[in-house]
C-alpha cells in the first residue's frame, strides 16, 4: 500500500468477523503479552510479529500504539517498543485496587437485586468448579476449564451492576500481566479449594441480598490471591514467573 495515508487508514479499518484488522492485531498481541509469549522486558520486533500474525506493518503499528497507551508496552525513541515490566510493589497495589473495585461490584449487585438468571448462572459455575475439584487433586488438564469458570463467575457479578465504567476499570487491572485472570497458581489443591469456597460464600451472600458480606468476602478473596502471588515472586522470582507463564499459556478464557 506504499505510504498512502488513505490506503493505510482503509487497511486498519477493514472489518473481519466483526472487528477491524487493527483491533484483531491488538487482541492478538495483548494475548501474547498476558500469556507470556512476549516476556516482560522483551523488545518487540515488528517484522517478526507482522510475519507471525500475517499482517502488514500498518495495523501492527496501530496495535502497538494502542497497547502502549494501555500500559502494556513502553516506547523508547529510536528503539521501538518493549514489553513493560512491573515491580512487585506495583503488582501488589493493582491487586489492592482490583479488590476494592470487585467488592464494590458486589455491593451494587446486591443493592440492585441480583436477577434469578444471574444467580442460576453462578450456581452452574459453582457446580463446574465443584466437579473439577471432586477428585481431591489438581489435574493440569483441568486448568483451562477452571480459568474459564473463574472468569465467568467474576464477570457475571460485574455485569449485574449494569455499570460499564466499573467494569472498564476492573478490566484495566487485568492489563498488568501478573494480575491478569489468565494467571492462576495451579499447584496447591488446598489453596484452590479455599478460593472456590470463597465463590460459594459470595454467591450465598448475594442470593441473600447481603451486599456488605459479599463485598468483604470478595475483597479478601482477591487480596488473598495477590498475597500468595507476591510471596512466590519474592521467594523465587524466576521460578514463580516460569510457573505462572506456563499456566497462563495453557489455555485461554
Amino acid at each position: 500500500m506504499g505510504d498512502n495515508p488513505t490506503a493505510r487508514g482503509k487497511e486498519c479499518a477493514m472489518i473481519v468477523n466483526g472487528i477491524t484488522v487493527a483491533d484483531g492485531a491488538t487482541n492478538a498481541l495483548r494475548e501474547m503479552i498476558l500469556s507470556g509469549a512476549l516476556r516482560p522486558g522483551e523488545r518487540v520486533h515488528q517484522d517478526h510479529l507482522a510475519e507471525l500474525l500475517g499482517l502488514s506493518r500498518t495495523p501492527l503499528r496501530t496495535a502497538l500504539a494502542t497497547l502502549a497507551n494501555d500500559g502494556l508496552l513502553d516506547y523508547e525513541s529510536n528503539r521501538g517498543y518493549r514489553v513493560r515490566e512491573f515491580s512487585v510493589d506495583t503488582i501488589r497495589s493493582v491487586f489492592e485496587i482490583r479488590s476494592v473495585l470487585e467488592a464494590q461490584a458486589c455491593r451494587i449487585a446486591a443493592r440492585i437485586g441480583c436477577s434469578n438468571a444471574m444467580l442460576d448462572e453462578l450456581d452452574a459455575l459453582l457446580q463446574t468448579g465443584d466437579d473439577i475439584l471432586a477428585s481431591g487433586e489438581l489435574d493440569p488438564a483441568a486448568l483451562p476449564a477452571w480459568r474459564q469458570m473463574n472468569v465467568k463467575f467474576h464477570d457475571a457479578i460485574m455485569r449485574e451492576t449494569n455499570n460499564p465504567l466499573l467494569g472498564e476499570f476492573v478490566a484495566r487491572t487485568h492489563n498488568v500481566p501478573m494480575v491478569s485472570d489468565r494467571v492462576i497458581l495451579w499447584d496447591d489443591y488446598t489453596i484452590i479449594h479455599r478460593s472456590h469456597d470463597d465463590h460459594h460464600r459470595i454467591a450465598r451472600a448475594l442470593r441473600a441480598g447481603e451486599g456488605e458480606r459479599a463485598a468483604a468476602i470478595m475483597n479478601e478473596h482477591v487480596n488473598f490471591a495477590g498475597d500468595l502471588l507476591i510471596e512466590r515472586l519474592r521467594q523465587d522470582p524466576e521460578g514463580a514467573l516460569q510457573h505462572l507463564l506456563s499456566n497462563a499459556a495453557s489455555g485461554g478464557k
